[in-house]
Order: C-alpha cells, then sequence, then structure tokens
C-alpha cells in the first residue's frame, strides 16, 4: 500500500500543480483581458477627445470673426448715439439762443455791447483798463477790442507797409 499511497499523493500533488498552474493562467488571462479593454476604452475616450477637441477648435475660429464683428459693431453704435445726444444738445441749444436773438431788446443789448454803439442822444464812454498798457492793449485779440479800434489799426498797419 505503501506505493498506492505515494501514487495517490503524487496525483494530488501533481493535480493540485495543475490546478494552481491552470488558476494563474486564468487569472493572467483577466488580467491582460481587463488591461486590453481599459486600453481599448482609453485609446476610445483619446479619439473621442481628439475629435470633440476638433470640433471646439472649428467652432471657435468659425465663431471668432463674427463675435469680434458683433463686438466691435456694439461699440460704434455707442458711439453714434453718444454723437447724437451731443447733436440734440447742440440743437437744443441752438434753438434757445435763436429764441433770445428773436426777442429785440436782447438783441439790440448784444448789438450796442458788441459794436460799442449809442443810441441817439446818448454819450458812449470806452474806459480803457488802467492794468493794461497801450502795448498790451495792441496785443490783444480782435474780438478783446472794439471793432473800430480794429479798423484803425488795419489802416494803420497798411500805411506802415508802403514805407
Amino acid at each position: 500500500m505503501p506505493g498506492k499511497v505515494r501514487d495517490r499523493d503524487s496525483r494530488d500533488r501533481f493535480s493540485t500543480a495543475t490546478r494552481l498552474r491552470v488558476l494563474g493562467e486564468q487569472t493572467a488571462e483577466r488580467v491582460y483581458r481587463s488591461q486590453s479593454k481599459r486600453q481599448a476604452r482609453r485609446s476610445r475616450l483619446t479619439g473621442r477627445a481628439a475629435l470633440l477637441a476638433l470640433v471646439l477648435c472649428t467652432l471657435v475660429v468659425a465663431l471668432a470673426y463674427p463675435i469680434r464683428q458683433y463686438v466691435s459693431q456694439r461699440g460704434e453704435i455707442e458711439d453714434l448715439r453718444r454723437q447724437q445726444q451731443e447733436a440734440k444738445e447742440r440743437v437744443d441749444k441752438l434753438r434757445d439762443q435763436k429764441a433770445r436773438w428773436q426777442d429785440d431788446a436782447f438783441a439790440e443789448q448784444r448789438i450796442r455791447e458788441r459794436l460799442h454803439m449809442v443810441m441817439p442822444g446818448e454819450t458812449g464812454y470806452v474806459v480803457p483798463s488802467e492794468r493794461t498798457s497801450a502795448a498790451e492793449r495792441a496785443e490783444q485779440g480782435a474780438e478783446d477790442r472794439p471793432w473800430y479800434s480794429n479798423v484803425w489799426d488795419g489802416v494803420d498797419k497798411a500805411d506802415q507797409a508802403d514805407n
């Protein structure tokens, strides 16, 4: 019997070793299959991600110019609205000024101030400022001096140019 026990033990050992080897192979196959599935999923996701990135880049490139145009046109519209508002304010001021000039008393007052004119029977006076010398008065702008001073200055300059 000792021979039979030995055969049985060797068979059991053999069968256990065989079983372990088979289990190891099966486990290795499962691990290999799961790794290849992961790699397949990764490659699919990578391809999808690349396609998604390509589509997004295409959309960005396709929409960049129209969006830039839209933004610049909105800025232009805002500028035009501002200019329109300024023009309306100018028109309102000019209408007010026109209405004032329609009043005879206002027109007469402005004419008298600007041209240094006096009504018949009145005496007109021009008082030079003590702070300004004759040379400084000559350097004053034409709009700061009476009109007749400008006329005489023009005559004097024309007479001096002939000498």
